[in-house]
């Protein structure tokens, strides 16, 4: 199967190989944005080919041995983990087991994050076998999800072909019905939201991750849609087998739980990895859209103590520009860019030990973001003044 190919306004040709690793031409200068004000809707003053020759050589090295030493520790600490809380059995014990197992599941989706992208190893069955592996704990679908998500990489920052927390434009806004609405736009829901994205797609759309006929798939991915299906359909098999082996009640304190909390690490980082900066970034479509200028709509947010728990995962920017670099080298390679991007990277709030600052901002961003216009090249969201209002309250 030949890489799709593309053309990135103003930034030359890219395309995205079969193993999820991305090639990209840059041939031309974009526009430089002047001296006023700056404003992140206008075309950076440096190409896409500037920032690569920024980054230090061996930060592109994919090494599969230290790649497999992350997996061996976070496979490590969730049978650790498990093996305590069962052990222990204890009331006091299930909450801190909860958080910590949660987290540790969260880590494991990060490492199949990077077999999606063939930064795992550079062996494609490597990444192929570990992604199945890593992320058959949390229920993801390998290769469709890999498949969709080279989608959101190929688009990033595309109001009509993005795929991963894309926003509505607001003739979709105002034809959902308000269950949607309220669960969508307000917090804590919207941190529930994954395993919906799994089965539906994102919001407005119909794209299903196990219908190998979906919109998301061409005929030739079917077969790895199929597979990743029959694999999912088989680990939710097993866990109902061990409800009747173990017990409903165990299972949902060993298992349960910790998913839930893993789908609530998942959807706040990546949420905020396109969202909740203190200015609005914009969204674009049409011809002001490219694949540089997509990319740079994304933020890096600080974790914490948790950084290095989940692999450096708040160093989202430079990961968008270019998904090969694994992610022990992300920060380094952050570091080394961000005199050339200049105000075009946000710099992240630095984060106590524990990143409570970024519940505050998840949460005015849900109920502020809502809906981008239906017309327009750049645009940004809007608010419906009117979601959490009473029916009684709302204008007629």
């Amino acid at each position: 199967m030949s890489p799709p190919q593309g053309t990135i306004s103003g930034d030359g040709d890219f395309g995205v190989n079969d193993d999820g690793g991305y090639y990209v031409r840059t041939d031309q200068k974009t526009v430089d944005g002047g001296d006023e004000e700056f404003d992140p809707a206008v075309p950076p003053p440096f190409r896409l080919g500037e920032i690569r020759a920024a980054i230090p050589k061996h930060c592109w090295v994919r090494d599969t041995w230290q790649s497999a030493s992350y997996a061996l520790r976070d496979f490590a600490a969730v049978f650790a983990l498990g093996a305590a809380a069962v052990y222990i059995n204890s009331w006091w014990f299930w909450p801190l087991y909860w958080a910590a197992q949660g987290t540790m599941l969260w880590a494991l989706f990060v490492l199949g994050h990077d077999c999606a992208h063939g930064c795992f190893s550079e062996n494609k069955l490597v990444n192929d076998v570990v992604g199945l592996l890593v992320l058959t704990p949390v229920l993801v679908p390998f290769q469709a999800w890999r498949i969709s998500h080279k989608h959101h990489h190929q688009y990033h920052g595309n109001i009509d072909k993005d795929e991963a927390w894309v926003p509505v434009t607001e003739s979709v806004y105002n034809n959902l019905d308000t269950v949607s609405r309220i669960l969508r736009f307000t917090f804590p829901f919207s941190l529930f939201s994954w395993p919906y994205y799994l089965w539906h797609g994102s919001l407005g759309k119909c794209r299903s991750h196990f219908n190998p006929y979906s919109e998301l798939f061409t005929p030739n991915e079917r077969k790895d849609v199929m597979i990743s299906t029959v694999w999912y359909t088989a680990t939710v098999a097993l866990l109902v087998w061990a409800s009747f082996a173990f017990g409903l009640l165990l299972l949902l304190k060993v298992y349960t739980v910790p998913y839930m909390i893993f789908v609530m690490w998942l959807d706040l980082v990546t949420y905020l990895q396109h969202h909740g900066h203190d200015n609005q970034i914009p969204w674009y479509r049409g011809k002001e859209w490219n694949y540089l200028r997509g990319g740079l709509t994304t933020s890096d947010h600080d974790y914490g103590w948790f950084n290095k728990i989940h692999h450096d995962a708040g160093s989202h920017l430079i990961h968008h520009l270019f998904p090969q670099i694994p992610h022990y080298h992300a920060v380094e390679a952050t570091r080394a860019a961000k005199p050339l991007l200049g105000k075009y990277y946000r710099e992240p709030k630095k984060s106590g030990p524990f990143p409570f600052h970024l519940i505050g901002l998840i949460a005015t961003s849900v109920s502020r973001d809502h809906f981008v216009s239906d017309t327009g090249d750049i645009v940004y969201y809007q608010t419906d003044p009117n979601l959490h209002k009473f029916p009684w309250a709302r204008p007629k």
